[in-house]
């Protein structure tokens, strides 16, 4: 028997992009949370010490390339196993959608290894260890509600945010955040208000929420790909109240309280684009 873990999508409440590092790097500040969207990644061990890796998409690598493995071969170096390990991957998130999928596994990685080896990492150890592995891992480690700094890989975590359901679409594209950073002009970005988005959470105030979510890279992303900003416009037409891009996009987010009005949005979209779903937060302390 193996062991399993769900890795759960993440989007984006607000994204912006303060400056470039020396590094090469943008300087980002980011809130975000975790949707019930999710794959699911069994770990099972194996007598030689190799990592073999397989993901049910044919748009997922099943080499080193995949971030998963790259987890599972940090995690061994780190700690200087020499175990070997089969990692089967269940995919339910769209690839390269914004919503931090190969991340999220990655990170389900390195907490079944530290389970089924019996490490005993604690999780910042373990987020400091997905630091190096890509921006969004640190906080696919914690999975709850939490505002990332640096390239993302500072984490504080925040208050839940208000219930609600999110209807998530992504027109049929791949968006690949490096293709997108450099492009970001300093000048031209308009910053969203992270302070008041902050203040929506402490509040559990919705229609704070949905005023104050914002993406500092939509304009970029809208640029190069007009389907997205229709998207997030046909979202806002049909009523819902917040409509933001996760991440470098495609995939655009758009909160409501009942759902009924989801499903109609849903029904909306469904016609505009293949990939819509309905998800619920899982961060509802």
């Amino acid at each position: 028997m193996g062991l399993f873990e769900r890795a759960p999508a993440k989007i984006n409440l607000s994204l912006d992009v303060l400056g470039k590092r020396e590094d090469g790097f943008h300087e980002v500040e980011m809130i975000m949370t975790s949707v019930d969207l999710a794959d699911h990644v069994e770990l099972q061990e194996l007598h030689r010490d190799v990592i073999e890796v397989s993901a049910d998409s044919r748009y997922v690598p099943d080499d080193e390339r995949n971030l998963a493995y790259k987890a599972a071969a940090a995690f061994k170096h780190h700690y200087q196993l020499t175990r070997g390990v089969r990692i089967d991957i269940k995919k339910n998130i769209p690839v390269a959608a914004g919503l931090g999928g190969g991340s999220s596994d990655a990170a389900a990685v390195l907490r079944g290894l530290n389970e089924m080896w019996s490490v005993g990492a604690s999780q910042a150890e373990l987020a400091e260890l997905g630091t190096g592995l890509g921006s969004d891992v640190p906080f696919c480690i914690y999975g709850t509600t939490a505002i990332g700094t640096g390239h993302g890989e500072k984490i504080r975590l925040l208050p839940s945010p208000p219930g609600c359901y999110v209807v998530l679409a992504k027109p049929d594209i791949g968006i690949s955040t490096r293709h997108i950073f450099p492009r970001v002009n300093m000048d031209e970005l308009e910053h969203p208000r992270t302070e008041e988005v902050i203040q929506s959470l402490r509040e559990k105030n919705f229609q704070r929420l949905c005023a104050s979510a914002g993406n500092a890279l939509e304009r970029v992303t809208f640029s190069m790909h007009p389907e997205v900003s229709r998207i997030k416009e046909k979202m806002l037409a049909n009523g819902v109240p917040g409509a933001v891009m996760s991440g470098s996009g495609p995939t655009v987010a758009g909160f409501v309280r009942q759902y009924s009005k989801a499903k109609r949005v849903y029904n909306g979209l469904r016609g505009f684009c293949d990939e819509v779903f309905i998800v619920r937060l899982l961060d509802q302390r």
